[in-house]
């Protein structure tokens, strides 16, 4: 049992690093001016936060999803979400997929300029940072 609570603390560890690097890559990928990528990182970082509530609160393996809302909905964190935080999981969702495919690629890099991009980013490291204070 013993073992158990600790290989989870270790997996919620590993989700948060991960979701760390990620948005610090998401901070490099803004100051390299490669817009397409902020958003991928962003979210990707979110996504391994909601993967280490899940750990936590769960006792079990994260789910195998990219999905925010799902993970959020799993996690039993996105009841506790505000409007805005439910928006913004929403206006995210999409920058991992549209991203990898060229016929989104193009039409999403259009839409990114520096400015969505600072506030993408924002909202992703306050979003990860109100993740981590229910930690």
């Amino acid at each position: 049992m013993i073992g158990e609570a600790v290989q989870m603390s270790d997996q919620m560890r590993y989700w948060m690093e991960l979701s760390e690097y990620d948005i610090e890559t998401a901070i490099a990928m803004l100051k390299s001016k490669r817009y397409l990528y902020v958003g991928f990182m962003a979210h990707q970082s979110i996504e391994k936060m909601l993967k280490a509530y899940y750990v936590k609160t769960s006792g079990e393996p994260a789910p195998f999803s990219h999905s925010l809302s799902y993970l959020a909905k799993k996690a039993k964190i996105y009841e506790h979400f505000s409007e805005d935080q439910k928006l913004f999981i929403d206006m995210l969702e999409p920058m991992n997929v549209e991203c990898r495919y060229p016929t989104h690629k193009e039409q999403l890099m259009r839409s990114l300029t520096e400015e969505r991009c600072k506030e993408i980013l924002d909202n992703s490291k306050e979003l990860q940072q109100w993740i981590k204070q229910k930690l």
